[in-house]
């Protein structure tokens, strides 16, 4: 009987922590994951979504808030290679033109615009670089730098990275 009591009591505080959010124009499931410091698998459990689509207006239950867990971060570590001079000028996934002496990179699911910090885990050096394509394509790779971002952390060819996503 303890046990039930204690587990009903568990229960009622974790809903009595659920919240509710609105979605709004631009809103995706990896951006209210973020806000909210969750993931957009529990975000999916929690509203019995089956895809990523979601609509404007739609009443999402999030669990946990933004200020309970401002200390989140998207870690990720794996292999950089970088692209240059010969895709300069071209169009990139985000629609704009690529240049290889910006600080971008392309990554394959972080929204373009989300600025991310480039550790290479040989050297130390780090950059920031800002999402702007979508790669790399090869696997056991996760990110894909400007000439002017590898060049900055002091990589040639490919290398070992550790990502962190900035606020």
């Amino acid at each position: 009987m303890k046990k039930l009591v204690g587990l009903l009591v568990c229960l009622s505080l974790t809903l009595a922590q659920a919240q509710e959010y609105r979605v709004q124009k631009g809103d995706t499931l990896y951006s209210i994951a973020r806000r909210h410091g969750t993931t957009v698998e529990t975000l999916k459990t929690l509203n019995g979504l089956n895809s990523d689509v979601i609509k404007v207006g739609q009443v999402l239950r999030v669990s946990g808030s933004p200020s309970a867990n401002r200390d989140w971060r998207f870690l990720q570590q794996g292999k950089a290679a970088w692209y240059g001079p010969g895709f300069q000028g071209r169009r990139t996934a985000s629609g704009e033109r690529f240049n290889t002496y910006d600080l971008t990179a392309a990554h394959p699911t972080l929204p373009f615009g989300t600025r991310v910090r480039v550790t290479n885990l040989r050297n130390g050096r780090r950059v920031i670089v800002r999402v702007n394509d979508r790669g790399p394509y090869i696997r056991g790779y996760v990110i894909d730098l400007s000439y002017a971002a590898a060049q900055a952390i002091g990589m040639s060819g490919t290398t070992t990275v550790r990502l962190e996503v900035l606020r």
